[in-house]
C-alpha cells in the first residue's frame, strides 16, 4: 500500500482507585512474588497482573479495607519492586541531598512509560522537581523504614499508565 490509516482515540483519565485521586495505603508482601527473576516481570501480560489479585484482597482483608495495593518485596533482604499495578518510587534525604529512587531495570520490573517519563523529567531538571539525585537502584524495605525512622522518607508514590502518579500515605510492613 501506498498510504495508511492513523487512529488515535484519546479519553480522559479517571480516577484508578476507587477513593478517588487521594493517597492510598499498601501492604509491603514479603511472601508472595509479583515477577521471579529471568520470567516475563518486565511485559505487559495478564500472567503478571492475575497473580496480584489474591494479595490484594488479602491486604484489603489484613486492613479492615484500608489497603488499596499490595507492595512487592523480593528476597530475603526485602528489596522493593512494585506495586501491583505501579512503579514505585521513594524521595530520601541523604547525604547526597534529595534522592529520588526507584528499582532498576533488571527483568522483573515493567519499563513503564510513565516511570520513564518521570525520570526524564527528574533527569532534566532535577531542581525542578526538589531532587538532587535520580537513581535506578536496588533499596530494600529495612532502608526505607531507617529513613522513615530517621525523618529522611520524603515521599513514597507509585506510577503507572492507569494509576497515573499516586502518593502513599502508609506502607505497612510487617
Amino acid at each position: 500500500p501506498q498510504e495508511a490509516t492513523l487512529y488515535v482515540i484519546a479519553s480522559p483519565v479517571g480516577p484508578y482507585f476507587p477513593d478517588g485521586f487521594k493517597p492510598i495505603t499498601v501492604v509491603a508482601d514479603t511472601v508472595n512474588v509479583r515477577a521471579w527473576p529471568g520470567g516475563a516481570g518486565d511485559t505487559k501480560i495478564g500472567g503478571n497482573y492475575a497473580p496480584t489479585i489474591k494479595p490484594v484482597l488479602d491486604a484489603a482483608a489484613q486492613t479492615d479495607g484500608r489497603a488499596q495495593q499490595v507492595l512487592f518485596l523480593f528476597g530475603d533482604d526485602h528489596r522493593v519492586t512494585e506495586v501491583g499495578s505501579m512503579n514505585v518510587f521513594v524521595v530520601l534525604r541523604t547525604a547526597s541531598g534529595v534522592e529520588l529512587v526507584t528499582a532498576p531495570l533488571s527483568g522483573d520490573i515493567l519499563p513503564g512509560v510513565t516511570r520513564r517519563s518521570i525520570l526524564d523529567l527528574a533527569r532534566a531538571d532535577p531542581a525542578s522537581v526538589g531532587v538532587d539525585v535520580v537513581s535506578e537502584r536496588v533499596f530494600t524495605m529495612p532502608e526505607v523504614v531507617a529513613a522513615s525512622r530517621e525523618g529522611r522518607l520524603l515521599e513514597v508514590f507509585g506510577a503507572g499508565t492507569a494509576a497515573v502518579v499516586c502518593p502513599v500515605r502508609e506502607v505497612v510492613y510487617q
